[in-house]
């Protein structure tokens, strides 16, 4: 009879008995106490914080609260504006699968458009935590820099459960043990699934509950920053990690934006979305004008609503179109639960987007579905030769990701994802990362596929790129795709215009870029100026032909405004250095990113006639034959008093319509030179696979 705490196997495996851990490679059986393998609910009320560190310069700070476990976020609290003594009040669920990773608080202070400042930050040991047991706890935020400074405290409410069902003793009868190895896997299998269990509702947050689209249509009376009594007002929103700025409007104190921005709702109860508004300064920190913020949970779902909104802290209001609703369809799943697969769910899709159902619900064009299966020879990030890859998988700002496969090059996730489209011209991100714990995700690899150029229902492979796109690095990654649409949709859409996205890192002076522009630029001008020789070589004209002239002054008055450059730099000797140094920075990013939309316009016109994408390329021919028709059947002077009448009348039959010129909205779907490479597929090597080389090394 074999003793159920001993296991006598040749296997290098842990054996888990009577929740007791025992070493079976080793001679010595000692034996060591193990936490319970089972699942924790981990409830937590975050009360309030006293005497906390001011960060600002008025004294106070703007304090919120993150959670952390295992170097992941899993709570941040809303922020309380100008207080040191905050109340929260605020309630966490979290599921943990071990006690041995403490809960990590981090309070900050925090500062729109800036790095948030640290105020402190404590831990809490939940080994030492009753089950089931109601327990208020008082920590001591702290800097491990600077451990002597008194930053404050934090007070929280906890209560720690087994989940019901997936938390229980793990005893194993003789029977079991006679099993031996076979036992043990099937034991660490029932543990790894429990794993997998937590990864996947810890990965339900990233599913958002609905959309909330903002309208900021203008602004009244704001406060003058400027020694000529005006302002170059923009507004920055944001809700939670989504942030979002509006176009820079000169001279005013009653800017007119018409911008729309759309925001993901991952919150039942709503969020609040902080809004503030800023004043241009070149060269040097953009001057504050004031805040205000919209509480979602007060507004009313499927209804716009129109907001009037008082700056605090500032001068003047912001007028807003705030309209909440219902989440878009997006989903994960296993590889086993496949949309497109279940016969009545594909003829339900396929009947959302047939020709038939033309105006029911214009911005719905289509359905994608991306099964990401698997990755093969990655890159190496960690020091162990391994990595521990996930996968993220973006369309425009809607962003999904799979669980990480743990030290592994080769790693296999068959997640299903499934997206709802709003532009049939965006671009799929599917990007890599290795998970690090104690600091960001290092990036692994990138590829970037326009929604028109996939073969449905083809398993391929696409060579993993840099960060910029412009050339392969380690690892292919193995997608298969499927795109449905509605034509028609997808064709009217075209012409309004794209998607923002959420604010990301600000373009940075670059040598090399801006050499690029110039080189884009310049070949598109000699383009323009040998049409022009051209036109005026079939016209005979005797003078040079306009587009040159134009071309010749501007280079005279690019020469005069560096003349008045030099006078102004000799006049502002007085200003700091610092000031010119940004100053200069800021002119020569600017001129960079209009060398980029001049040369970038030229190429998208170039990449029009060129067939890029021939699917825009038949939208022109179609229109220019229905304007064709229109013209033949109709005088031109009608044409043109229909439109000046429906252009003029626009403001009066709807004031808050957003302006848009169909042309540049159709040619900004064309993708240019720079985007033509960076959507390029390479082909892999069939050398690189491990399964290749399995084979190989077989044979």
């Amino acid at each position: 009879m074999l003793d159920s705490c001993k296991l006598k196997s040749a296997c290098n495996l842990p054996f888990i008995c009577n929740k007791k851990i025992i070493n079976t490679a080793g001679t010595s059986n000692a034996e060591v106490p193990l936490a319970d393998p089972g699942m924790y609910q981990l409830d937590i009320t975050l009360r309030r914080g006293q005497s906390l560190a001011a960060r600002d310069r008025g004294g106070t700070s703007d304090p919120y609260v993150k959670f952390k476990i295992g170097g992941k976020e899993v709570f941040r609290s809303k922020i309380i504006h100008k207080n040191l003594n905050p109340v929260w009040e605020e309630k966490a669920c979290i599921l943990v699968d071990h006690l041995r990773e403490p809960l990590y608080i981090k309070v900050f202070d925090y500062d729109f458009g800036l790095q948030d400042d640290f105020m402190g930050s404590a831990f809490l040991d939940l080994t030492q935590l009753e089950l089931n047991r109601p327990t208020d706890v008082t920590l001591t935020l702290k800097d491990p820099h600077y451990p002597d400074h008194d930053l404050g405290i934090i007070l929280l409410s906890v209560i720690l459960t087994p989940k019901e069902g997936e938390s229980r003793d793990v005893e194993l009868s003789e029977n079991e043990v006679v099993g031996s190895y076979f036992s043990v896997k099937s034991l660490f299998w029932r543990f790894q699934t429990q794993s997998l269990r937590l990864s996947d509702l810890h990965r339900k947050s990233h599913l958002w509950r609905g959309i909330v689209s903002i309208t900021l249509i203008e602004g009244r009376d704001l406060k003058a920053m400027d020694s000529n009594g005006l302002s170059d007002p923009y507004v920055k929103f944001r809700l939670g990690h989504q942030k979002y700025k509006s176009k820079i409007m000169p001279k005013t104190l009653n800017p007119q934006w018409r911008e729309q921005f759309d925001f993901h709702l991952y919150e039942e109860r709503g969020g609040v979305i902080d809004i503030t508004a800023w004043d241009k300064d070149a060269g040097k920190r953009d001057d504050f004008i004031g805040r205000c913020q919209v509480d979602l949970s007060a507004l009313s779902r499927e209804q716009t609503h129109k907001l009037e909104l008082q700056l605090e802290e500032g001068e003047g209001h912001l007028v807003l179109l705030v309209t909440l609703t219902a989440s878009a369809t997006v989903s994960i799943s296993d590889l086993s639960v496949n949309s497109l697969e279940d016969q009545k769910e594909r003829e339900e899709i396929l009947k959302r987007y047939s020709p038939l159902r033309i105006f029911h619900n214009l911005k719905d064009v289509g359905f994608l579905q991306v099964k990401v299966i698997r990755a093969e020879g990655l890159m190496a990030a960690d020091v162990t030769g391994k990595s521990d890859p996930f996968c993220v998988v973006e369309l425009n700002n809607d962003r999904l990701l799979t669980h990480t496969v743990y030290k592994n090059l080769n790693p296999e996730w068959n997640k299903v994802f499934t997206f709802n489209i709003k532009d049939i011209h965006s671009v799929l991100e599917v990007t890599v990362y290795d998970e690090d714990r104690d600091r960001s995700a290092d990036f692994l690899g990138k590829v970037a596929i326009p929604l028109l150029s996939i073969q449905n229902g083809e398993q391929k492979a696409y060579v993993l790129k840099n960060k910029q796109l412009t050339g392969p690095t380690k690892g292919v990654i193995y997608l298969e795709i499927d795109v449905i649409f509605n034509a028609v949709k997808a064709s009217l859409r075209t012409l309004i215009p794209k998607e923002q996205k959420y604010i990301e890192e600000e373009n940075r002076l670059s040598k090399q870029l801006l050499l690029r522009n110039f080189i884009r630029m310049k070949r598109c001008v000699m383009v323009l100026v040998n049409a022009a020789y051209y036109v005026n070589s079939c016209f005979d004209w005797d003078s040079p032909p306009r587009s040159l002239a134009a071309f010749v002054v501007v280079e005279d008055m690019l020469e005069d405004e560096e003349e008045e450059d030099d006078k102004d730099d000799k006049d502002s000797e007085k200003k700091g250095f610092i000031n010119k140094i940004y100053a200069i920075q800021e002119v020569c990013v600017s001129v960079q990113n209009i060398l980029d939309e001049v040369a970038s316009f030229g190429e998208r016109i170039k990449n029009t006639f060129n067939w890029t994408v021939p699917f825009l390329s038949w939208l022109a021919i179609v229109a220019l034959c229905v304007f064709t028709a229109i013209l033949y059947c109709i005088p031109l002077r009608y044409i043109v008093l229909v439109w000046g009448i429906n252009k003029f009348t626009k403001k009066l039959r709807s004031p808050y319509a957003i302006d848009n010129n169909e042309l540049l909205d159709f040619l900004s779907r064309v993708p240019s030179d720079v985007q033509v490479v960076q959507y390029q597929e390479l082909k892999p090597d069939p050398s690189h696979s491990p399964y290749k080389r399995k084979k190989n090394n077989l044979g």
